[in-house]
């Protein structure tokens, strides 16, 4: 052991190997309570002297030689003089008792034992703190990992502000500034009670996003099908483009996710496919399966020869369209507005009542909400409404009070208040991200039967019951008799309506036949026409997906999906797949993911693969809509000159906080040092098995 350590610390031994002196480990062999043996010297007999070994601590005696040695000079030193190998403290052993004293301190001060001295207390120093490599790794390993719980800290402060939407920078970042902006002051905030607040922090903000997309697309390249959705809108002068893509996680999971803004150069179908292009390739999506395509209804997207629907296709035969089903049915509702004249009225009043501040509901064209929440917002606060009209007394204040005491316009607010919350709740079924396109399509025809039992002489008379109440708490008069006012002229205008003369109504019977039906009768062709561009063969398709449908597991069916994705569907999968459906209970499959979650991969491979492509279809772009909230949120008129890779670098964070709340910081910090060459090691060293 002793002659390992020696080898250990880089010394050399010249004394031939003796058992019984000290090592390394033991220090000095100093030997207590021995009877010394006698030597003759000269003309007397003398011995080593047990008291020696106080006064010289580098003393040691072996019995074996009786002789004594330097045992730091034995094992550290290299004798290069003559007189220091006639040293026999170093070689052979001192033992002219005679002499020892002198020769010992002669010893003493010699360079050679001063030199084994500082090699003996370095080996001491190694044994408590490690040798001086071994000091310098652990030195090293000190600093990153302070390095590192900095930057776990700089991560978590990028990632909160990402995922609030909030400014990370200043209008002057210098010492004397007051406020530094957000990034700063969190961390000198944190800087008050956190000891690793001690480095210059450095600016991760653009590789938070960056970490989230590769571990969204590692997902959608795992799925080896997607389908993506496309939206556009105004933004400080210029057009941006927002990208979601809908897949199927490993857990059976239906997940939409948004993959950035694109500012669009121009409006037109070539620019905005080359765009969606571009960021595919970009993520590396190209080669993929893309199966649909969500849009809103604009002129530009939709087309069925030269728009961007079109044009995409080309590139991606699979990728049939899907025309966002919540603006069809917002367009429904709109389009029913437009085409009943007295409906037209009661919409520009509900305008001109909402654009002031207070519980009143502004109208708009993309919030699917507002007409039901209008509408229950004036009913709710029509007294209010009516004497604050009153108060104000100006000649636009008379119209709208006018307008609005009249009895068939609280008939018709009370009527669209019934027939909205119909819709109310495929309205937001429809937000759902989860949504698949067979519940959908259950849902909506639900909702046109639902409307369809309205139209009879009962609802008409319900709603008109509670509107001669409303009415008479109003003091507002129900004319039995209507009267006549002449129309004005449209020249040049498309009508849907009978022009010229119009009655003012009021009574039960021309309110039902005037109002009421064909109102309910618009809703319902609205209803009927849209929702069908995927083609019916195809909605069949999907809709044998689903296990509360007439059509589920029917083979035709299938195969019309199976045909368009290239998938070979075997008929005894299905033949197997319906007996393995029948014993399971129905409440326990309620949708398609449910059923998917139980098709296993190897004993149904192509029912899967249909299945999948039925929940990775699209039924809305609305998380293009979300993600224009968010680009509302952050690119203010205060972050106006922001640049578009930090606005799609926030706008991911805000957006996908899932992603960002669940992502690991060690990997982020490790893509931060991987990055590029840092001036400091921010990476451990790998450990040894």
């Amino acid at each position: 052991d002793g002659k390992k350590s020696q080898e250990a610390c880089g010394t050399s031994t010249h004394v031939p190997e003796v058992l019984d002196l000290g090592n390394p480990q033991t220090g000095p062999k100093q030997v207590q309570n021995y009877q010394f043996p006698h030597s003759q010297i000269g003309t007397q007999k003398r011995a080593f002297q047990q008291s020696w070994f106080q006064m010289f601590e580098w003393l040691e005696y072996s019995v074996q030689k009786n002789a004594a040695f330097c045992f730091m000079c034995r094992l550290y030193s290299k004798p290069k003089q003559p007189r220091d190998q006639r040293d026999s403290l170093l070689t052979t052993g001192f033992t002219n008792w005679k002499r020892a004293l002198d020769s010992f301190r002669e010893h003493e001060s010699s360079a050679i034992h001063k030199s084994s001295v500082i090699s003996w207390m370095s080996f001491k120093a190694t044994e408590v703190h490690g040798n001086v490599t071994e000091l310098l790794q652990a030195a090293n390993v000190s600093e990153i990992v302070q390095r590192r719980e900095y930057l776990r800290r700089v991560a978590a402060v990028t990632a909160f502000l990402g995922k609030q939407g909030i400014a990370f920078r200043g209008h002057k970042k210098g010492e004397e500034s007051d406020n530094k902006g957000n990034f700063m002051e969190c961390m000198q905030l944190l800087e008050e009670f956190d000891p690793f607040q001690s480095y210059k922090p450095p600016s991760c903000v653009t590789y938070l996003s960056p970490s989230s997309q590769n571990e969204m697309i590692q997902k959608i390249k795992a799925a080896k099908m997607y389908s993506i959705m496309v939206d556009e809108a105004r933004d400080h002068h210029s057009e941006q483009l927002a990208l979601c893509v809908r897949y199927v996680n490993s857990q059976d999971m239906v997940k939409e996710r948004f993959l950035g803004f694109c500012k669009l150069k121009a409006f037109d179908a070539n620019t905005i496919t080359e765009t969606i292009e571009t960021q595919l390739v970009k993520h590396g999506l190209e080669h993929l399966t893309c199966v649909a395509q969500a849009h809103d209804g604009a002129s530009v997207m939709r087309g069925a020869v030269g728009d961007v629907q079109a044009h995409f296709k080309e590139k991606h035969p699979e990728a049939i369209y899907i025309h966002c089903y919540a603006h069809e049915l917002n367009l429904v509702l709109c389009h029913t507005c437009k085409a009943i004249p007295e409906a037209c009225d009661l919409k520009a009043l509900k305008n001109q009542l909402g654009i002031g501040e207070g519980e009143l509901v502004q109208l708009s064209r993309t919030r699917w909400s507002c007409q039901i929440d209008s509408i229950n917002a004036i009913l709710k606060n029509l007294p209010a409404v009516i004497q604050t009209l009153q108060n104000i007394s100006t000649p636009l204040a008379i119209g709208l009070q006018s307008k609005l005491c009249r009895f068939a316009t609280v008939y018709m607010l009370v009527m669209f208040q019934k027939l909205f919350s119909v819709t109310e709740g495929l309205h937001k079924y429809l937000q759902r991200e989860s949504v698949d396109l067979a519940q959908a399509m259950q849902f909506k025809t639900a909702v046109h039967d639902a409307l369809k039992n309205c139209r009879c002489s009962e609802k008409a008379m319900e709603i008109f019951d509670k509107t001669k109440t409303i009415c008479s708490d109003l003091g507002i008069e129900e004319h039995t008799k209507g009267t006549q006012r002449k129309q004005k002229k449209i020249e040049g205008y498309v009508v849907e309506s009978p022009c010229g003369t119009r009655s003012d109504l009021s009574t039960g019977d021309l309110l039902r036949q005037r109002v009421f039906f064909p109102v309910l009768d618009r809703m319902l062709n609205e209803i009927e026409i849209r929702f069908s561009g995927a083609g019916a063969q195809f909605i069949t398709g999907i809709q044998a997906c689903h296990p509360s449908s007439e059509y589920f597991l029917n083979e035709e069916s299938l195969r019309h999906l199976a045909t368009h994705y290239r998938i070979s569907l075997q008929p005894e999968e299905v033949m197997v797949a319906k007996q393995f459906f029948s014993r399971k209970d129905k409440d326990a499959l309620p949708n398609i993911q449910s059923v998917f979650s139980l098709l296993h991969v190897d004993m149904f491979p192509s029912l899967k693969a249909i299945f999948q492509v039925a929940l990775t279809i699209p039924v809305s772009s609305c998380s293009c809509e979300r993600s224009f909230s968010a680009l509302c949120r952050l690119h203010t008129w205060l972050r106006s000159t922001m640049g578009q890779d930090r606005l799609n670098h926030l706008a991911v964070k805000s957006i996908e906080k899932e992603l960002l709340t669940s992502m690991d910081q060690g990997n982020i910090i490790n893509r931060f040092a991987e990055i590029k060459p840092r001036r400091y090691s921010l990476m451990l060293p790998h450990s040894k098995n």
